[in-house]
């Protein structure tokens, strides 16, 4: 039966753990105060070392709590980050997304940094400033970073924030294993999406919507195995998906996977979710790599990278790239729906829309298309916020919340 506009906006008949309203999907307050209580405490990927290869090598990363930040690998073979500003006047340093900056000079006024953030030239200094202020009072801001995890470099802008490691805890003890070996990224892409960076964690989070891929309904969702699957929840809000066997030969003109992953059953699939936004996603010969930074309550950028072995031969990384451009590239069988579920959440909960309320109500012991995977995420997320996700405009004690 269709509800009228009280209906429709009654509290839903499930547990409070077990909805959320969309308010915390659209409102600019609560966006910013996620950018300032979650983004800029916990740790983020900035990019993969692999994309450093060599001394002085760089990548830019517009970090989602707001910073600009430069990722850099110095002679010493160290990776650092730092804020993308000058102490002088506050201008930009590096402009280019990638490049190599043995010496990185600010445009406007010719100050000069090392890879180590150490000031080296402040120009007609001793003019200017005679005894007053030297280049030992102008490094850039470090920000702490680590490279772990699969090669991944990791930014924290937090400067007492906990360790990574600490920070992950056992969340990646199921992909502890596969990624022990030097690895590379192969593949790069990213998509900017009018939605919210929760609704992109919500689908990786639960395989319900396994219905909408026609692959993953051919080759996945086949017993035994695909409902035996079960979501285990980590402290800081991380989870991870149980191992199975990907039945690719169910699909007509699926060739025969010739390479693997170390350590994983052919056709293996793991899938862990890093709190608030990253996502590994291994798949029989293929490691995807989700990053998500939201710019805003309905703006999402996505960055996608592929990995794979650093040792592989050149038939076996051709291999590896088939796999990832037949499943997880921007024109195969499975990311373009995940993308174009979430750009429909993000078209329909806008404000003034009149949209209410999300649904995390299924139970099904933990297994692959329970939601406890999300009620998790937004346990955390309120815990971190000091707001419960059902009624997110009363803010209560961090404590307090469930």
């Amino acid at each position: 039966m269709s509800r009228n506009s009280v209906e429709w906006k009654e509290r839903p008949q499930f547990p409070e753990t077990h909805f959320v309203s969309t308010e915390i999907y659209t409102d600019e307050e609560i966006f910013r105060q996620e950018q300032e209580r979650i983004f800029n405490k916990v740790w983020v990927i900035a990019c993969h070392e692999s994309e450093l290869p060599g001394a002085y090598d760089y990548r830019t990363f517009n970090h989602p709590g707001g910073a600009p930040l430069i990722v850099i690998r110095g002679e010493d073979n160290a990776v650092r980050s730092f804020y993308n500003i000058c102490p002088h006047r506050g201008n930009t340093l590096l402009y280019d997304p990638v490049g190599n900056a043995k010496r990185i000079t600010c445009i406007f006024h010719a100050w000069s940094f090392d890879a180590k953030g150490d000031c080296i030239d402040i120009s007609r200094g001793k003019q200017g400033y005679q005894e007053r202020y030297g280049c030992e009072q102008a490094g850039l801001r470090e920000v702490k970073t680590a490279v772990g995890y699969g090669g991944f470099v990791w930014v924290n802008i937090d400067d007492n924030c906990c360790s990574l490691s600490e920070y992950i805890g056992d969340a990646m003890s199921s992909l502890d294993e596969h990624l022990d070996m030097p690895l590379e990224v192969f593949h790069y892409h990213k998509a900017i999406v009018n939605t919210n960076y929760k609704l992109w964690h919500d689908t990786n989070s639960e395989f319900y919507h396994d219905y909408m891929h026609y692959f993953n309904r051919i080759t996945g969702m086949i017993q035994p195995g695909y409902f035996d699957r079960k979501y285990t929840g980590y402290p800081n809000g991380h989870a991870a998906v149980g191992s199975m066997a990907i039945k690719y030969d169910a699909y007509e003109g699926s060739k025969a996977r010739g390479v693997g992953w170390p350590g994983l059953a052919p056709g293996g699939w793991v899938l862990i979710d890093i709190f608030p936004g990253m996502t590994y996603n291994l798949r029989t010969s293929v490691l995807r790599m989700d990053t998500a930074i939201p710019l805003g309550p309905n703006k999402l950028l996505i960055e996608f990278r592929g990995l794979g072995l650093k040792s592989d031969t050149p038939e076996q990384r051709a291999e590896r790239i088939r796999d990832h451009n037949q499943i997880w590239g921007p024109f195969g069988r499975n990311l373009h729906e995940d993308l174009l579920g979430v750009h429909g959440q993000g078209l329909a909960m806008r404000e003034r829309t009149d949209s209410k309320w999300v649904l995390h109500g299924r139970e099904e012991n933990m297994t692959i298309h329970d939601e406890g995977g999300m009620r998790h995420f937004y346990a955390e997320w309120g815990r971190r916020m000091g707001r419960k996700a059902y009624d997110p405009k009363v803010e209560v004690e961090s404590s307090a919340v469930a």
